[in-house]
C-alpha cells in the first residue's frame, strides 16, 4: 500500500470515536470498520493466521499471530520489534487495561479490544513472555460465559458505536459502564456518560482499579417515566499507591425528558466518593 493511502487510513482513526460508520478513501482505497461477532472472526482469523493491530488512541501498529483460543483470540507479537511497539502503546509497562483496537486482515478492518499483559505460554522468538488476548464482539473471558463489559466498551469505541450504546443504555447499564471507564482510565467513556464536562484525564490518572460491588436495581416501572434517579451503590477502588478505598452512597442520574439519554451527576459523585 502506498504511503499516501496508509496515511489516509490512519487519519480515519481520529474520527471513529464520533462516527457510527467510518470510511477511509484516498487513491481508490475504501474501507469500513466492521463490528463482527466472534463466531465470524473465528473463521476469518484461524489458528496461526497473521494480522495487524492498530491502536485507536495512539495510531501505533504492530503485527501478531493467533496461536490459540476458543472463546477469544490468544495472540503473540510476531517479532521483538512488534513487542516493543506494543509495550510503548502501554506506556512502557505491561497492563491488564483494555484498549480499543482495529484488527487489519487483508481488506477487512475489524473492531476489537486487547489487554496488555503477557501470560500463559508463548512460542515465538519475540521477547514477549507468553501471549495476550484480543476480544471481538460476543467473545468471552476464560472465567465467564458472558462478554467482559470493559472489552465490550472498547469494541464499541473502536467501531464508532460507543455514543449510540450509551444513549440507549438504562440507568444501571450506564453506572456499570461509568465504573468500567474509571477502571480502564478511559476519559472518553466517562465523559460520554457524565452530566458535566470535566478534565477526566486528571481524574482517572490516580485510579488504578475500580469495581462495582453492589447496586440496587429498580423495577423498570419505577424509572421509565422519571427524569431523575438515585441509585444506591457500593464501590471499591484502588489508587496508584495501592491504597484500597470504599464508597457506599448514591449515584444520581438525570435526563431532560423520558425519551432523552440518562447522564450521571459526576460533580456529586466526585464530591461524595
Amino acid at each position: 500500500m502506498r504511503k499516501k493511502s496508509m496515511t489516509a487510513l490512519l487519519l480515519s482513526v481520529t474520527i471513529i470515536l464520533n462516527c457510527s460508520n467510518v470510511f477511509a478513501k484516498d487513491d481508490g482505497v475504501g474501507l469500513q470498520i466492521e463490528m463482527l461477532p466472534w463466531e465470524k472472526v473465528y473463521k476469518i482469523l484461524p489458528k496461526y493466521s497473521k494480522f495487524t493491530v492498530l491502536d485507536v488512541e495512539t495510531g501505533k501498529m504492530f503485527h501478531v499471530q493467533r496461536r490459540a483460543g476458543s472463546r477469544h483470540a490468544d495472540v503473540q507479537p510476531l517479532t521483538p520489534k512488534d513487542t516493543s511497539t506494543m509495550k510503548k502503546i502501554y506506556g512502557g509497562k505491561w497492563s491488564w487495561k483494555r484498549r480499543a483496537i482495529i484488527v487489519i486482515h487483508d481488506n477487512q478492518w475489524i473492531a476489537a479490544s486487547m489487554h496488555g499483559m503477557p501470560h500463559g505460554a508463548g512460542a515465538l522468538k519475540n521477547n514477549f513472555p507468553g501471549h495476550f488476548c484480543i476480544h471481538f464482539y460476543g467473545s468471552q473471558t476464560h472465567r465467564t460465559n458472558s462478554m467482559d463489559l470493559s472489552h465490550k466498551l472498547m469494541i464499541l469505541k473502536a467501531a464508532g458505536k460507543l455514543q449510540e450504546y450509551i444513549a440507549a443504555a438504562d440507568p444501571f447499564e450506564l453506572i456499570r459502564a461509568y465504573v468500567a471507564g474509571f477502571k480502564q482510565q478511559d476519559p472518553l467513556i466517562i465523559s460520554a456518560i457524565s452530566l458535566q464536562p470535566i478534565d477526566w484525564a486528571k481524574k482517572t490518572h490516580y485510579v488504578e482499579n475500580m469495581s462495582l460491588n453492589r447496586m440496587t436495581v429498580l423495577p423498570f416501572n419505577d424509572y421509565t417515566n422519571a427524569i431523575n434517579l438515585t441509585v444506591p451503590v457500593e464501590i471499591e477502588w484502588i489508587d496508584q499507591q495501592s491504597n484500597r478505598k470504599f464508597f457506599k452512597g448514591n449515584i444520581h442520574l438525570y435526563r431532560l425528558s423520558p425519551t432523552d439519554p440518562w447522564k450521571i451527576d459526576s460533580n456529586r459523585f466526585l464530591k461524595e466518593c
